[in-house]
């Protein structure tokens, strides 16, 4: 089943306001660029056939590039209308399911990603990955790519399962461990520090911090 992942990006100086009172504009700069990184990086080595990353920022533009991507102007109204935009270019490439995932999960593990995608779907259905708290959402597998609009957010687990029911879409979620943490507090950058695993550019910048 032809699958693209999504990934929307925001700009790195504009993104994590919510750490400024801990790390310096540069350096959570820094910090945003390395977790796109990352993630990237874990989704080409996974089996979707594309990888769409919706940015106006120019860095991240280029980097995705770098990697092979496909590169979409976001309007950046948001990160559901991103998602959203991601989602037509997803159903214009011929795709049958998208992945969204969101740019500061960069634990993500290519292997626990290629499980969810081998889990058997239906047309329409969604998979819904909760954030660590389990309220939020970090992932959606949509089969097809529009068989939910994307609702990001504080709650939006729940909301997704709504969404879904109301529209008559099947909906479970799921749990993946290693997309279960997404970086937006001081909390979660410890969270990922202590994990062992944490490598990668995010995890080689947090033992400068």
């Amino acid at each position: 089943m032809r699958t693209t992942a999504i990934l929307p990006v925001k700009s790195f100086s504009a993104a994590k306001q919510r750490l400024r009172d801990d790390l310096r504009p540069e350096r959570r700069q820094e910090l945003v660029e390395a977790m796109f990184t990352d993630v990237l990086m874990a989704l080409r080595a996974t089996t979707a056939d594309l990888i769409v990353v919706v940015t106006g920022f120019p860095a991240a533009r280029q980097i995705a590039a770098e990697h092979g991507a496909q590169v979409v102007e976001d309007r950046e109204t948001g990160h559901n209308d991103a998602a959203t935009i991601g989602i037509r270019a997803a159903l214009a490439a011929g795709a049958e399911r998208a992945l969204l995932v969101p740019g500061d999960c960069p634990a993500v593990d290519p292997r626990e990603v290629d499980e969810l995608l081998g889990r058997p779907a239906t047309a329409p259905s969604v998979l819904i990955v909760p954030d660590r708290h389990g309220t939020g959402t970090n992932a959606l597998l949509l089969t097809p790519p529009d068989a939910l609009e994307p609702s990001f957010g504080p709650g939006s687990c729940q909301r997704h399962v709504e969404h879904a029911q109301a529209r008559g879409v099947q909906a479970e979620v799921v749990e993946v461990s290693s997309l279960a943490l997404d970086i937006d507090t001081p909390e979660d950058l410890d969270a990922l520090a202590a994990q062992p695993e944490s490598g990668g550019r995010t995890g080689r910048l947090l033992t400068k911090c």
